[in-house]
């Protein structure tokens, strides 16, 4: 028998089988990826936040990753972490979610508590999940458990994991949020609970649109800053010092990741359901989904500047993960950004200590593994993400010029910021 089978071993459900398995519980994971699971059960982990040590440790404590769902059927509980992405009409993708409620459902005993962890919108859980659940024949609420608690992962940091990050459960009843309370009280240190799932399901959506917002506006100020001749980078940290009322913000090449590019579209999806549109939302994600073509105008222009065209020239992007110090490079600008300095015919390598083989649209572009010694020899150098692997202050002295879309290099006066 198992505490807790988590289905979906990725960013979010390995972390969450570590901090079981970490208090004692007995964990399985359950993931339709056969190499996945042959890597996790050899020892290897391809999750930034999860140590090779930590999985080592994980399977002495008796962890272990399966393809086989019967396992289900011997799990207390049931955790779902899989991926919610946007389809080609950039509207929900729950095909994973269903995928994982019918395989839930076809080993579901009674007293199960089942908890849906995956971003998505209002009413999943209740009209989607549920109805799926309910095909094993128990009733949900009477037969077993059902709550949503949002995944709150931010893989790379460091000081807020998922012990210490309070967790929102949402519950069917009453009686499913207290049993999740239970359950997760035992290893997460704070249990937030909402009046139901759909509460829960709209909390997730809000933390992160409110930072899909406010990145739009530094990006979009970043543009008419540039213009005016004013330095954005002095200006948010002079407004950063006001102790209230403000919270900084950076601009930068776009957004990425698994979670802010991706969660306003499900918020503006609930919404356009009622008729009309999440404005405020749509152009928050309009205005980050351009920057990428903005930071190649920036590019251009600089360019010109030394008599230079984009065509021919040798461009080195410093960084194509979404975030710093993670190999994770789901949704990342670096791919829009590199496919418009091909269109205009760049000649394009990469740095990256975390990512040793990129493509573009099947198109392999160049590794560079001494980015220090092999800036000189390019025309231009595009600062996507600051890895503490990198030299920054070195690069840019070596550089002819370097284009900064994040604000961490100095003042130099071949250094151009966004």
């Amino acid at each position: 028998m198992y505490d807790v089978a988590v289905v979906g071993l990725g960013y979010v459900g390995l972390p969450l089988a570590k901090e079981a398995v970490g208090v004692g519980l007995r964990a399985v994971g359950v993931d339709i990826d056969p190499t996945r699971v042959e890597m996790l059960n050899g020892g290897d982990s391809y999750v930034d936040d999860i140590s090779k040590d930590d999985l080592g440790e994980m399977l002495a404590a008796g962890f272990r990753a399966t393809t086989d769902p019967e396992a289900l059927s011997q799990s207390a509980a049931i955790v779902i972490c899989v991926p919610t992405p946007l389809n080609d009409d950039y509207g929900p993708d729950l095909s994973a979610v269903r995928s994982a409620a019918r395989m839930v459902a076809g080993y579901l005993t009674p007293g199960t508590l089942v908890a849906l962890e995956s971003t998505t919108y209002p009413g999943t859980t209740e009209d989607v999940v549920r109805p799926i659940l309910e095909e094993s024949g128990l009733i949900a609420g009477r037969d077993f458990s059902l709550v949503y608690s949002p995944e709150r992962i931010d893989p790379g940091n460091h000081q807020f994991g998922l012990k210490n990050t309070p967790k929102v459960i949402g519950g069917l009843t009453e009686r499913c949020r207290d049993h999740a309370t239970t359950f997760y009280g035992q290893f997460v240190s704070t249990v937030v609970p909402t009046t139901g799932p759909r509460e829960a399901e709209m909390a997730k959506l809000l933390e992160n649109t409110y930072r899909n917002v406010n990145i739009a506006l530094v990006n979009e100020m970043a543009i008419f800053c540039d213009e005016l001749g004013i330095d954005l980078w002095e200006t948010i940290e002079a407004a950063a010092t006001k102790p209230f009322g403000f919270h900084k913000f950076l601009p930068g090449p776009g957004v990425g990741g698994h979670c802010i590019p991706v969660d306003p579209s499900y918020l503006s999806y609930t919404v356009r359901k009622l008729g009309y549109a999440f404005r405020l939302a749509e152009t928050a994600q309009e205005i980050n989904g351009r920057m990428p073509k903005y930071v190649v105008s920036r590019l251009q222009r600089a360019l010109n500047r030394e008599g230079k065209s984009v065509k021919g020239a040798r461009v080195m992007l410093l960084g194509v993960t979404y975030k710093p110090d993670i190999a994770d490079d789901r949704e990342t600008p670096a791919l829009p950004l590199a496919r418009e300095l091909l269109k205009l015919g760049a000649e394009l390598c990469f740095a990256d200590p975390h990512v040793p083989v990129w493509t573009v649209d099947e198109v392999a572009i160049t590794p560079i593994e001494a980015p220090l010694h092999a800036v000189a020899d390019c025309d231009a150098v595009v600062l996507l993400q600051g890895h503490t692997a990198f030299d920054l202050e070195a690069i840019a002295q070596r550089s002819r010029l370097v284009l900064d879309t994040r604000g961490l290099l100095g003042r130099h006066k071949n250094v151009e910021r966004l």
